[in-house]
């Protein structure tokens, strides 16, 4: 794939928030301010590691109307592949890199009457850049956050000073866990923002539509790709063209790329919708957040950073 359009940004500052996370300062290297953006907004950033290029998205979590520069929180992860493993030990003041356009999957409903936010550990960044746009046009929010411990709970006094009415804690360390009973204490018309590892986002996600909020209502992010149920082997005709096997380790993605089909992506967890292809024959699983349900029960396209067949075979159009 070829760089999506892109800014040129330098290092500017590395501040350590706790022990497994860093605060990164960018800014533009040449030309006027950086693009506004709005609360939940990412940006993909391009890596030239020693072992080859690494894309990865982060949340913007400086405030939306400060065009001098941008501010990403990177936690460094126990079995990295390369991504926070090189922004932790690989990035320095002064390093020079490529980011794109600020873009959003994630971003606030104006319809709401209230917002309520909940995040685990890392999951807070997006939050930050949302509840500095609150700070300028009033509406109403409350924040649940859930970390292991003070220590560990990333920007945990930068929130106490500027929203200590609206923001709640939870620390396991004192034995205080941040349960899914506190969805039922919200007014009509919330809209409940998730954030956080898999299993959190998936746990509020399924209590909230249980006690009957609209899904137009229930919003999630997401930093890694859902993990398939089922990790099998198919394979894949191009239409018109050849036919490559998909191994359970890889996905359709991967695959098409090794074997020289080149195909738009950006996200890789399923969110954005540039990977999509059609399907002219064969099942699916679907496993991306982007497709409708009614979309996914049509059976005629896939996110193919994340989605994989459920038949044996599957025959694609790849333009």
């Amino acid at each position: 794939m070829s760089i999506e359009p892109n800014l040129f940004v330098r290092v500017s500052s590395i501040e350590k928030i706790t022990k497994q996370v860093k605060k990164f300062t960018l800014f533009k290297e040449t030309g006027k301010g950086l693009p506004r953006f709005s609360g939940g907004a990412h940006v993909s950033t391009y890596l030239k590691t020693p072992s080859g290029l690494v894309v990865r998205q982060y949340s913007l979590v400086s405030p939306p109307d400060d065009r001098t520069k941008y501010e990403i929180a990177v936690r460094l992860c126990e079995d990295s592949k390369g991504g926070s493993l090189y922004w932790h030990q690989g990035m320095k003041v002064g390093d020079r890199l490529q980011i794109s356009y600020p873009k959003n999957h994630f971003s606030l409903s104006f319809k709401a009457r209230h917002h309520v936010f909940y995040a685990a550990g890392i999951g807070i960044t997006p939050f930050l850049s949302m509840m500095q746009d609150f700070s300028v046009n009033g509406q109403t929010f409350e924040l649940h956050y859930a970390s292991k411990s003070e220590d560990n709970c990333a920007f945990y006094t930068y929130i106490k000073k500027h929203y200590p009415n609206q923001s709640h804690f939870y620390f396991s360390d004192q034995q205080q866990r941040l349960q899914t009973t506190s969805l039922e204490n919200h007014p009509i018309g919330t809209h409940v923002y998730f954030c956080g590892p898999e299993g959190f986002i998936e746990q509020f996600t399924t209590k909230a539509i249980e006690l009957g909020y609209p899904r137009s209502s229930v919003h999630s992010e997401r930093f890694s790709p859902p993990k398939p149920t089922v990790l099998n082997t198919f394979q894949v005709k191009i239409h018109n063209g050849a036919t490559i096997q998909v191994s359970h380790t890889e996905t359709l993605l991967e695959a098409l790329h090794k074997n020289g089909i080149i195909t738009s992506y950006s996200c890789q967890i399923g969110r954005c919708g540039t990977c999509e292809l059609s399907v002219l024959e064969g099942e699916i699983n679907h496993y991306d957040s982007f497709l409708s349900d009614e979309q996914k029960g049509e059976n005629n396209c896939i996110i193919a950073c994340v989605s994989r067949a459920k038949s044996d075979k599957l025959v694609i159009e790849v333009k």
